[in-house]
């Protein structure tokens, strides 16, 4: 019997292996990678951004308000297991599921 992958399943897993060996170089030189910022908000010299970096063996979403006379601070942090965050990514944007796809292809050569 011949098994049959979804696409969604096979881009999960490839993720989720190239999320893997960024956590083993991240334990090695002891650097996060960011793996992706967006600012939501910008207003004179101050913004609002989401910023996600990969530390050993999670990722992790901030919201971080900073820039001009604020202090920065953190709104928001979410952690997840690499097993668990293709997922969540796939299913907040395909577009930076993508993305994200092809930053670790690129920097995991």
């Amino acid at each position: 019997m011949v098994k049959q992958i979804s696409l969604d399943a096979w881009q999960i897993k490839h993720l989720s292996d190239l999320l893997k060996s960024g956590s083993d170089i991240v334990a090695k030189t002891n650097k996060p990678i960011v793996l992706y910022r967006q600012t939501l908000e910008e207003e004179d010299n101050s913004y609002e951004e989401i910023v996600c970096t990969l530390v050993h063996g999670y990722v992790i979403e901030q919201i971080v308000t900073s820039g001009g006379v604020l202090v920065p601070s953190f709104h928001q942090q979410s952690v997840f297991t690499i097993e668990e965050y293709p997922q969540e990514l796939l299913r907040k944007s395909k577009d930076r599921f993508l993305e994200m796809m092809n930053f670790l292809d690129e920097q995991l050569k």
